[in-house]
Parts: C-alpha cells; sequence; structure tokens
C-alpha cells in the first residue's frame, strides 16, 4: 500500500521564496480532475508537464484535456509546437520558468501537473543531467540494431548527432545505444547536453538537500501521486485506452498522417499509444493487437513513472484512490501555504 504523508511532519520552511506547486503521478491517477479542484480552491495556475500535450493535433491519444476542462481550467504548456517538431527538457525548463515568474506576477502560484517526471527533474535540479536509463525505449533500440545492425544504426546517430557520432565505431553498440538513447528523450543531442552541462550548469557540489532545487527560486511543494493497489490503476489505464479507441484515436492519427509529413521516429509519434496506432496503420498489427499492446505500453510507462516517483526526495505521497483526495491535498496545500 502506498504510504500516506504524515500531517506531523514539518511543513517547508523557507517562506522567503514564492511558492510553487508540483503535483506529479503516474499516467491515469487522476491528476488533471485534481488540478481543477485545486484551481477552484486555491489562487493557482496551471502548467502542464507531459512531454505529449505540447503537440497540437493530438488530443484523444495524449488524453489531452478537453475545450470544456480547458475553459474551466486554463493549462499552459498545451498545443504549443507541431507534431513534426521537436520539444526537449530544456525547452520545458526555460518555458516553465518563464511562465512560472508570469504567474507569480500575477499574485497567483503555479501549479505544475503532469507525468513527465524528467521534466520535473530538469526543472528542479538544473540541466546538469542526462536523461536517466529508459528500459522499453533500450530494448527497442537494440531490437532494431539485431534488425539492421549496428553500423546502421551508428548512420542514424550521425545525422541526429555528429559530433558524438564522429567519436565512436561503427560497432562501438554501448556508446551508440546510449546517444541514440538521449536524443530521443531529449530531442537534443547528447554533445549539446555535454557541453551546457561544462558551460551553463557546473556540477552541484554535493547531494541536493532534500525538497531544494538547483538555481530555481522558488519554494516548491511537491506532491506525488501513488496507487495504493496497481491493479487498480491498471484498470483505469485498460479503459482509458478503449475509451481513445472508441472517440476515433485511430482516425486521428491518420489525420495527421494526411496532414503533416510524420514518420514513425519523430518524438511524436514514439509517444505511447501513437507508436502503436502507427503499426495498425501500417498493418503491422490487428486491432486486437493495438488494444494489446498499446495498453502494455501505457501500464509499462506507469511503471516508469512510479519508479521514479518513488525514489522522488521530499514529496508529500497521496494514495491516487482514497476517494477523498480532493479535500485531503487541498488541505495539505492551504496548510504549507499558509505558513
Amino acid at each position: 500500500m502506498a504510504p500516506e504523508f504524515d500531517m506531523s511532519e514539518p511543513m517547508p520552511t523557507d517562506t522567503a521564496l514564492p511558492p510553487a506547486i508540483c503535483l506529479m503521478g503516474p499516467t491515469a491517477c487522476g491528476k488533471t480532475d485534481l488540478a481543477v479542484h485545486l484551481i477552484e480552491r486555491l489562487p493557482c495556475e496551471i502548467v502542464s508537464v507531459d512531454s505529449a500535450l505540447v503537440y497540437r493535433g493530438m488530443d484523444i491519444g495524449t488524453a489531452k484535456p478537453d475545450a470544456a476542462t480547458l475553459a474551466r481550467a486554463p493549462h499552459h504548456l498545451i498545443d504549443i509546437v507541431e507534431p513534426t517538431e521537436t520539444y526537449s527538457a530544456a525547452r520545458f525548463r526555460a518555458d516553465a520558468l518563464r511562465l512560472m515568474a508570469e504567474i507569480t506576477a500575477r499574485g497567483r502560484i503555479p501549479l505544475l501537473v503532469g507525468g513527465t517526471m524528467l521534466y520535473f527533474k530538469t526543472l528542479k535540479e538544473g540541466l546538469d543531467a542526462l536523461p536517466e536509463a529508459d528500459p522499453e525505449l533500450r530494448a527497442e533500440i537494440e531490437a532494431r540494431a539485431a534488425q539492421l545492425g549496428w553500423p546502421a544504426l551508428h548512420a542514424e546517430l550521425a545525422r541526429l548527432d555528429p559530433d558524438t557520432a564522429a567519436r565512436l565505431k561503427p560497432k562501438d553498440a554501448q556508446r551508440i545505444e546510449r546517444a541514440l538513447e538521449v536524443c530521443y528523450l531529449s530531442g537534443q543531442p547528447m554533445s549539446a547536453l555535454l557541453q551546457r552541462r561544462r558551460t551553463e550548469n557546473p556540477p552541484h557540489p554535493g547531494p541536493l538537500p532534500e525538497g531544494e532545487g538547483v538555481n530555481i527560486p522558488y519554494r516548491l511543494i511537491e506532491i506525488a501521486l501513488i496507487p495504493s493497489d496497481r491493479a487498480a490503476l491498471h484498470a483505469r489505464i485498460n479503459a482509458r485506452f478503449q475509451a481513445m479507441l472508441d472517440a476515433g484515436f485511430v482516425d486521428e492519427l491518420r489525420r495527421l498522417r494526411e496532414r503533416y509529413a510524420l514518420n514513425a521516429e519523430l518524438p511524436a509519434m514514439r509517444c505511447v499509444g501513437y507508436r502503436q496506432a502507427w503499426q495498425f496503420l501500417e498493418g503491422e498489427i490487428d486491432a486486437a493487437g493495438l488494444y494489446e499492446t498499446g495498453t502494455a505500453a501505457t501500464r509499462q510507462l506507469a511503471k516508469r513513472q512510479l519508479t521514479w516517483l518513488r525514489s522522488w526526495q521530499g514529496a508529500a505521497v497521496f494514495d491516487c484512490l482514497r476517494p477523498d483526495l480532493a479535500e485531503a491535498v487541498a488541505g495539505y496545500l492551504a496548510g504549507c501555504l499558509a505558513e
């Protein structure tokens, strides 16, 4: 069972900094509904922390809030790039910090909501770290290498990150895999990230104090939604994916393919669900396979998100399945903000 936050623990005490709330949780845990409830109770504005919601036209397959929800609770950083573009963690950090400053200047509180944990980490700790390893992505890269050979993947790396490829041998499997992984996850060449680490964000001299970020002028109040019953979350995931299919997810992707010059390797098309729907449209899987692979990939995404969350330092943990979740989180935040 997921641990509940102990309300006897001390609240954050650095009140010299303006507050910002980070609401983190796995896919299908109810983050959007909770965020809508919170902005009706607290003077907040929502900033989306989701690497898929940034893409225009990708609405059904990303479970993007509908027009009625957005009218009731506007979200920043939704529908800001085309599916043919890339959107990196570095760009997110710059956009988020700009918006947080604007929200604070209006006398309101940034409420950052999402499940892209790399974005939260980059916001909190700066740009001095490469993306964490992604087991599912690595398995896919290795499968492609088995089919095409590592020299072919080295050639792909040469297109994405010529500086890194130039110093690697075509059969240096481990380093090619890592460099491609970084490119896919961040949307940037690994060489550029390493250069930025050296010039813009020197390594922190020691371990981060619990709950503190690097070069971020906010008092972060962090909340992690973790289900007490993994099977219940899986049931939500399965039901939501079926609802997406019923709502026309495949037709949405078909229209996107007609409108844009898309390919399966674009970051937008590597989003969970879209990758499987692409395979369906290419005739690689049937309708039953689309449901099975789509739900399995979404469950794997949730597993990775929960792994991040369980190791996250400084967050108050709430069971996303509890019936009084909204009241409990709102009460906790009210106490933090009153400090």
